[in-house]
């Protein structure tokens, strides 16, 4: 890492928000006696940030090549508990504190904690749903500039449809991130995103140090449309995704990004994951009539090495679909290609949350060294309070892959996802999930080396229960 000149843009944006900070208490104390709320008033009439969410999901899953059987069937049954508050305005003062307690009621599975295999759990497959307490949010809001909502602490982000910066929400665990954030409503129909962040809390619950320069623009082109440009600075060597040997040939499938060995496994691996990903995205809902709608979506990034990142990193993404909706039910089918680097390194999204694309059963959740290339159709409809959801996805990697027999292929396999939501009333719902992933051809040799890369037959439940304040 090379943070010399995002930690100048830290101290910047830090003495930017104390500056803001003084200026506003300045102002409060000219202007107390018209003061919209008391600071006890603010409390009172905040909003609660507080959920509790009952889980369970079971695992099935076809163990690593050379197995000569499946690993056993993971079975997670955990409770998040998020208990929090916002208090409304004080003086253009918003202030929010939110604790997070994940239970596991039983142990037949293994949760990563720390992005590492659990000690006495390796037969099982991964529920990455640790046991943790901590602090979950804690920032303070000011808002003494017209349009304009500065944010400063622990907080969740969620940008876009979370392809490259989200709080992976389905996990019991979010992802957070520690900085200052600012969002600028200052032009008409535009909003201007731009933060730093110098640490992320991920799912695993592993705190990952660093310095994250994001920058986001969107554009409303109607209520239902919108033009994105987006630039995200990663200075982090490692957020859990570096595996794979750099120096193998292109064709050897290693899994991971390509990049080295986890710093998490092996901790003298010295590669440097860091990268820069600039990118356009229009994305879009059109109505026909009162009926129809036409939905309609275009990506486009670039991913390179930055602050001293491998220069294997160099790989694009792209992404384009469409669809029709009718009343309550939308049909469409999509084309999403993370690119290889000629089978060396592949476009990664490590901030996203990347369980809700290329499967719900996880096993993208690094886009393997030899890329991907990703047709899916989607499925969605409500009847009643009953939201109806389902996904079929077509796996190929970008670049060929080694697999048995010395053949090479580029047949990752196919996922069916589907889904029930049902609102019981207005505090409570619960939600069926299931996800079948089959396998085509068999990613990893026979070598012992690449036992961890295959993407074997998965299956997976869950049942989910929520309660919202």
């Amino acid at each position: 890492m090379k943070p010399n000149i995002t930690f100048k843009l830290n101290l910047v944006m830090v003495a930017t928000a104390l500056a803001l900070s003084s200026f506003a208490q300045s102002a409060m104390a000219e202007d107390a006696p018209e003061a919209e709320y008391t600071l006890l008033d603010s409390i009172k009439q905040g909003k609660p940030l507080t959920s509790f969410r009952l889980r369970y999901e079971s695992v099935d899953q076809e163990a690593f090549q050379n197995a000569t059987k499946k690993l056993d069937s993971a079975h997670a049954f955990t409770l998040r508990s998020l208990i929090g508050w916002q208090t409304a305005p004080f003086h253009n003062f918003s202030f929010a504190a939110q604790m997070t307690d994940v239970h596991e009621f039983n142990d037949n599975f293994n949760d990563r904690r720390g992005n590492l295999t659990e000690p006495g759990k390796s037969n099982y497959a991964n529920i990455v749903d640790p046991g943790y307490t901590d602090i979950n949010q804690l920032f303070v809001d000011w808002t003494g500039i017209k349009n304009t909502k500065l944010r400063l602490g622990r907080q969740v982000v969620n940008l876009d449809n979370v392809r490259f910066i989200g709080d992976i929400a389905f996990r019991q665990n979010t992802q957070v991130f520690d900085g200052v954030s600012v969002l600028n409503k200052s032009i008409p129909d535009t909003e201007i995103f731009a933060a730093h962040f110098d640490k992320v809390r991920q799912v695993n619950t592993e705190l990952r140090s660093g310095n994250m320069d994001l920058l986001n623009v969107k554009y409303r082109i109607s209520p239902s449309e919108s033009l994105v440009g987006y630039g995200y600075f990663v200075d982090v060597a490692n957020l859990s995704q570096n595996n794979g040997n750099p120096a193998a040939l292109s064709t050897a499938a290693q899994g991971g990004n390509g990049l080295g060995a986890s710093q998490d496994l092996t901790k003298t691996a010295t590669t440097d994951a860091s990268s820069k990903t600039l990118g356009l995205r229009l994305d879009g809902v059109r109505k026909v009539d009162d009926n129809w709608k036409v939905l309609y979506t275009a990506e486009y990034a670039k991913q390179n090495d930055y602050a001293g990142g491998s220069p294997l990193i160099d790989a694009h993404y792209l992404k384009l679909g469409g669809g029709a909706a009718y009343d309550v039910w939308s049909i469409r089918i999509d084309h999403e290609v993370l690119s290889s680097n000629n089978g060396k390194y592949a476009f990664q999204t490590p901030l996203g949350t990347n369980h809700l694309f290329q499967g719900w059963a996880d096993h993208f959740l690094a886009t393997p060294r030899q890329g991907m290339e990703d047709t899916f159709v989607t499925f969605a409809g409500s009847i009643e309070k009953a939201k109806l959801y389902a996904e079929y996805h077509v796996f190929k990697s970008d670049e060929k892959f080694a697999t048995l027999n010395g053949k090479f292929s580029d047949n990752y396999g196919s996922e069916f996802d589907a889904s029930v939501f049902y609102p019981f009333t207005a505090n409570i719902s619960g939600r069926l999930e299931y996800a079948k992933f089959m396998e085509d051809d068999v990613y990893g040799t026979t070598k012992a080396s690449t036992n961890a890369a295959r993407k074997g037959d998965k299956e997976v439940i869950w049942a989910t229960a929520m309660y919202t304040f």
